[in-house]
């Protein structure tokens, strides 16, 4: 009797899911293409983390290759100069993400807050154009200003000042914040998009009715604007805490010139498994790093939404 119980709830089941799926065929069809998409590249080259548990030889290929259990893990951890780049590595990313966000959110209500349609065109794309530039391009337009002989600081402005050149590319204590700097000048355009739709989307008539009860500008940014973009802030805020130990490889790399003085400020997780590979670094070990990092991405995701969920269900990611 259980046995066919059992049996007549899986059928139950089955023929329910069965039934949504045809009713819902057109809206899946549409979702098709990006699934496969997103299988082929995000799904599909999962199972390369196979290299992480083994000695890849390229003779052998990668199933044949001996497996070596958690020793290429070792590889992260055996070094003396772990601390150090976890520490850069967080403490950038927690710079990145919640200056960012402030940068981004004050962005879109000033761009919101110009009432000339030329204007606002105008300021958002000179706002978007640094977002399109590659790190290359950035890194040598800083250098213009930073070169130790002809840049713009040592060789016009420090000069008329009175002042000594500074061979910025030597001392690692200007790059904790010459790096957000640049990062803030070139991501902050394009971070503010998702704020501006959603401003974009808030009903008029909450405005019109905070000005018929006499809010000023401000409160009516105060009251209606950020309470309604909480949880977008919430939803980016979290997905960006999953990369938090991921680094824009470009910025520490190529930003830097990949200058050695610096390395005691700018050397991160990303550039130090680079610099390992191209030393000549088993294929397995900076599998392993790149694990370690998305496992640890990972549980910030889920740590962060437990806590959301627990303060704030509604604006919590599932």
């Amino acid at each position: 009797m259980i046995k066919v119980a059992f049996l007549k709830t899986i059928r139950a089941w089955m023929l329910s899911h069965v039934r949504k799926i045809y009713k819902h065929r057109i809206l899946l069809l549409f979702l098709m293409p990006g699934l496969v998409v997103m299988i082929i590249n995000c799904y599909m080259p999962m199972i390369g983390l196979i290299m992480a548990f083994k000695k890849v030889n390229y003779t052998l290929g990668i199933i044949q290759s001996p497996f070596v259990g958690f020793d290429n893990f070792r590889f992260l951890f055996a070094t003396s100069d772990i601390i150090n780049i976890t520490r850069n590595t967080i403490l950038f990313n927690v710079i990145f993400i919640f200056g960012g966000l402030v940068l981004c959110v004050f962005t879109a209500i000033v761009l919101n807050e110009i009432h000339s349609r030329r204007a606002s065109k105008l300021f958002q794309t000179v706002y978007m154009m640094p977002y399109f530039m590659s790190m290359v391009v950035v890194a040598y337009a800083l250098y213009a200003f930073l070169a130790p002989s002809y840049g713009f600081f040592n060789a016009t402005l420090f000069p008329a000042l009175g002042l000594e050149p500074i061979q910025w590319y030597m001392k690692p204590e200007y790059w904790f914040f010459i790096l957000p700097l640049v990062l803030f000048w070139v991501r902050t355009g394009g971070g503010s998009v998702y704020y501006i739709a959603s401003i974009t989307g808030i009903d008029g008539q909450l405005f019109e009715a905070a000005c018929v009860d006499g809010a000023t500008r401000f409160q009516q940014i105060r009251f209606i604007t950020l309470p309604l973009l909480r949880t977008t802030m919430i939803i980016l805020t979290v997905l960006n805490l999953g990369n938090i130990i991921r680094s824009d490889f470009g910025l520490f790399y190529q930003v830097t010139m990949n200058s050695a003085a610096l390395y005691s400020v700018t050397d991160v997780l990303d550039t130090f498994v680079y610099r390992s590979l191209s030393t000549g670094a088993n294929l397995g070990m900076v599998t392993a790093a790149s694990l370690y990092q998305s496992a640890v991405g990972f549980a910030c995701v889920l740590l962060t939404n437990f806590i959301i969920r627990k303060v704030d269900p509604d604006s919590a990611l599932f």
